[in-house]
């Protein structure tokens, strides 16, 4: 039986606070995102021309933007957008660097080669203006930028998996494990990636922020989500030329951006102090 890497350990009180106040403010924001029809005021396509860039009031708490839409409503529906994009990219790169770092790690010599040679072309450029570039390609809609960002994602996951893996597969339980006859998937399945859980899930919590700031970046340049659909990144486009005279259009989603990242990077910060890897 494999022995698990990862263990809980003392933590700081201020530290865990930390992690607790970015896990409320992912929880806070699923939920927006999750029951968004019921939040948003009204239809975030709704216009009223007359009323344009009208300011913040009772009835409209974020006020309206450049066609008269409802703000509140465009960032409470944009929350589904990034959220909905940014677990679609991390749960597909988690799972292809995975794979492919697993192989590269145990399997080494021209396979190791192989892979980690794909994967230093594709680090070779900054990943967002790959997917920049993929995407302008591509056209802009929410599959365009899950597909460029999935394929400029997983070279992260992959060199990490690696490594990880280089170091447990010489670990005494998987030496063991493979003289009592375990064959190469049995001792990844269920020596290997339980010891690994643990770091996977921390960056995981970071890539979450990073790809949210990444597909708003790309929103905000217009190869996102099509201009029916709101989203954090468009809005703070549609703001940026009447900045003075309504910073409220480009205010609150960028609050909401700031928000969510900084959840994400709390709790990931937590969640590396919590699941400290024993040193042996």
């Amino acid at each position: 039986m494999s022995q698990s890497k990862v263990s809980g350990r003392r933590v700081p009180l201020r530290k865990k606070l930390l992690m607790y106040l970015g896990a409320g403010i992912v929880l806070v924001m699923v939920i927006v995102a999750l029951f968004a029809p019921w939040i948003a005021i009204q239809d975030p396509n709704t216009m009223s021309l007359a009323d344009r860039y009208q300011a913040p009031s009772w009835t409209h708490p974020f006020g309206l933007d450049e066609m008269g839409s409802d703000v509140f409503s465009k960032v409470v529906y944009g929350a589904r957008v990034s959220l909905g994009v940014a677990l679609t990219v991390v749960t597909i790169s988690t799972i292809v660097g995975l794979l492919l770092g697993s192989v590269a790690g145990f399997v080494g010599r021209w396979v190791d080669g192989l892979i980690m040679r794909i994967i230093d072309m594709i680090s070779a450029f900054p990943n967002f203006l790959l997917a920049l570039g993929l995407v302008a390609m591509l056209g802009p809609s929410v599959r365009n930028v899950i597909i460029a960002m999935c394929l400029t994602s997983w070279a992260s996951y992959a060199r990490l998996v690696r490594g990880e893996v280089l170091h447990l597969k010489e670990r005494d339980y998987v030496v063991s494990a493979q003289a009592m006859g375990a064959g190469p998937v049995r001792q990844v399945v269920l020596h290997i990636w339980p010891n690994l859980v643990g770091t996977l899930v921390v960056h995981c919590s970071f890539a979450m922020a990073g790809t949210i700031i990444a597909e708003s970046g790309l929103s905000f340049l217009g190869l996102g989500a099509p201009p029916t659909t709101p989203t954090w990144g468009a809005l703070l486009d549609s703001g940026r030329k009447i900045l003075l005279e309504a910073p409220h259009v480009s205010l609150f989603p960028g609050l909401a951006i700031l928000l969510l990242v900084l959840g994400f990077n709390l709790f990931g910060d937590g969640l590396r102090d919590y699941l400290d890897p024993k040193k042996n």
